[in-house]
């Protein structure tokens, strides 16, 4: 655990640049089309078609904001909660499909909402890719305290680290 602890502020950068930049070229990539990025999201059939458009429209822009807030790692715990959260819905989004026989691309990287006959066979490498992304996520939401946090910079004690708690400090409390 002392091994982890120790190596965490570099491996936690390391995640937050891979998850950040994710979420960079995904937004980037289907920023020029937005309509899209609509017709993607109007393909899984499972939003009522009144918030279509509007999740069509903002996801690409929620997505660079997210990635860019990552990599620069300002808000760190709860834009990588809001990560998580993302991730879950896609990777519900993509199951739902998959479970109703919709074949779909995923509109991940742009494009979707497109008939794809071979979309079945790329559903569980869209899930598993989700899957490592949301538990990524989760970890920096957990232990955000990495290197080279914007936060860090910009203020003596960030939210974040406020919130942490060192479980060895806390053990040593609690034996008095």
């Amino acid at each position: 655990m002392a091994t982890v602890r120790r190596w965490w502020p570099w491996l936690g950068l390391v995640a937050r640049l891979i998850v950040g930049g994710v979420w960079i070229v995904a937004g980037w990539l289907k920023l020029p089309d937005p309509a899209e990025s609509v017709r993607a999201v109007r393909a899984y059939q499972i939003l009522p078609e009144a918030v279509v458009p509007s999740v069509g429209y903002a996801l690409p822009v929620v997505e660079i904001a997210v990635g860019l807030l990552l990599v620069v790692g300002l808000g760190t715990r709860v834009v990588a909660a809001a990560s998580t959260v993302m991730q879950v819905a896609f990777i519900i989004g993509i199951s739902a499909a998959w479970v109703r026989g919709i074949q779909i691309e995923c509109g991940c990287f742009g494009g979707g909402g497109t008939t794809a006959t071979d979309a079945t066979a790329k559903y569980p490498w869209d899930i598993a890719r989700d899957v490592g992304l949301a538990l990524t996520s989760m970890a920096i939401a957990l232990w955000p305290r990495t290197r080279l946090r914007l936060e860090t910079l910009l203020f003596s004690h960030s939210f974040d680290d406020r919130l942490d708690i060192d479980t060895d400090e806390l053990t040593e409390e609690i034996r008095g």
